[in-house]
């Protein structure tokens, strides 16, 4: 409890924040090392499928990464077996695979329109070698096609073209309550690739952050294509005057997450939304969260205060609660394959209704790409869907869907300065507490029974 934080309580605002003070001068903890071990754990020693290699990383929070590397000729970076130890604990496997499963580039002036995971690839040649000025971190070689697979034509030739990067990702937490300031800094391990496809060139980064947060993320830097310029209304004018108007495009990216939590099978996905009532409580309005259970295989859309929550029913942490992941959206152009609105009948609202955020399947090897798909599965997500709608949500795959619509500026030339977009996958209950929680905080799981902190102003009567 937090009492045991002071023997004695204080009382009086002042004197509270001044013992804070004077805690947070004296007694301040030293930031932590950004630089986690090196060492390898067990699981680097151990064995991954043929033509992957196996890499894991001890971060600051004590916990452990595992997981395997290759790469796909069209795919590019894909990670696989992906598991988290928390500190002192056995790993919990998390995901099968993941990977991008498309990236469309449409022009607004409707001139172009490029599907580079299906059409180019990131891998093979496309995928380049790196260097120490695009990597701070350590290079890592992996065996690289120079035609297709390898298999038939062409050569395999060793490149150093995955950068594994330990960051300072800045404060983990801070508290300071009676007297004893807590703080303490955190890293986030980066694996990324760069892939150039036309005048583009992507890193394709996925974090994984101390707390057990995974982020994968698409930047796009390069050069404005030469080839596509329009006018004002479909672009914007860059170099002197109003001559040259280089065309807006947008950025559609889908990723591919297969899940492994619990099991290969058993995953359970709900949508929580958070919603006014209309109805108001003494200090502010009520508003009222609630879970949705998806059952069947389905796409959703996302609006404000909504998240979907992948979990598996029978795995618990030592509160008793569902071991979960969310998926958290952030920001996000959304958007419709032109492929999906040519291919697919449109409802009464319009194209954009039979576009999607998020969607989930069951596991199927035939489910490969989110658009241009080939096999008895069908062309792309929305036909994995359709095909699968009357099965019950088992084996969790996610689709997540975030676009990035850019609107060129004079200071994109040239090379243009990086424009990311991504998502967050953010551990929910897998813990009954935070990682590392500190010492005095270790009795404090639940409401707290005595509480000797400072409490919130009261609420000042305006009248």
């Amino acid at each position: 409890m937090l009492s045991n934080l002071l023997s004695k309580s204080l009382t009086g605002l002042g004197l509270a924040v001044a013992v804070t003070l004077l805690a947070g001068c004296q007694n301040a903890a030293p930031p932590a090392t950004t630089q986690s071990s090196n060492s390898d754990s067990p699981q680097e020693q151990g064995s991954c499928p043929e033509g992957s290699q196996a890499l894991s990383k001890d971060m600051t929070s004590g916990a452990t990464w595992s997981m395997c590397f290759s790469v796909d000729p069209k795919l590019g970076m894909v990670l696989s077996d992906i598991a988290f130890a928390p500190p002192a604990s056995e790993p919990i496997k998390l995901i099968s695979s993941m990977s991008l499963a498309q990236l469309e580039v449409p022009y607004d002036d409707g001139g172009r329109s490029t599907s580079d995971i299906t059409t180019a690839g990131f891998g093979g040649p496309n995928m380049h070698s790196l260097t120490e000025i695009e990597c701070a971190g350590e290079l890592k070689k992996h065996p690289i096609p120079t035609i297709g697979d390898g298999t038939k034509f062409g050569t395999i030739e060793e490149r150093p073209v995955l950068c594994s990067d330990m960051v300072d990702a800045g404060l983990s937490y801070r508290s300071a309550e009676v007297g004893e300031l807590l703080a303490k800094r955190k890293d986030d391990w980066q694996l990324s690739t760069i892939s150039k496809v036309g005048w583009y060139e992507y890193i394709n980064q996925i974090t994984f952050g101390a707390d057990g947060t995974i982020r994968p993320s698409l930047g796009a830097t390069g050069d404005l294509s030469p080839a596509d310029y329009s006018d004002a209304e479909h672009g914007s004018a860059v170099g002197s005057g109003e001559h040259d108007h280089a065309s807006s495009h947008s950025h559609n990216a889908v990723w591919k997450i297969d899940w492994a939590l619990g099991g290969d099978t058993g995953q359970k996905i709900e949508q929580y939304d958070s919603k006014p009532t209309g109805k108001e409580g003494e200090h502010s309005p009520i508003v009222e969260g609630e879970y949705s259970t998806i059952s069947t295989p389905a796409t959703a859309k996302w609006t404000d205060k909504r998240w979907w929550k992948v979990s598996a029913p029978k795995l618990l942490n030592e509160d008793g609660h569902e071991m979960s992941y969310e998926i958290s959206m952030g920001k996000t152009d959304s958007f419709t394959f032109i492929d999906d609105q040519r291919n697919h009948e449109h409802s009464d609202d319009g194209d954009d209704s039979i576009g999607y955020d998020v969607a989930f399947t069951n596991a199927d090897e035939c489910q490969i790409y989110a658009t241009y798909n080939r096999g008895t599965c069908g062309r792309g997500v929305l036909d994995y869907v359709q095909k699968q709608k009357d099965e019950k949500l088992d084996d969790m795959v996610s689709w997540v869907a975030v676009g990035y619509h850019h609107v060129p500026r004079d200071e994109e030339q040239s090379p243009m300065e990086v424009h990311w977009q991504g998502f967050n996958l953010i551990p929910r209950d897998l813990t009954a507490q935070r990682l590392d929680v500190p010492e005095s905080r270790q009795d404090l799981n639940g409401k707290p029974q005595d509480w000797d902190g400072q409490m919130p102003p009261e609420e000042q009567d305006a009248s």
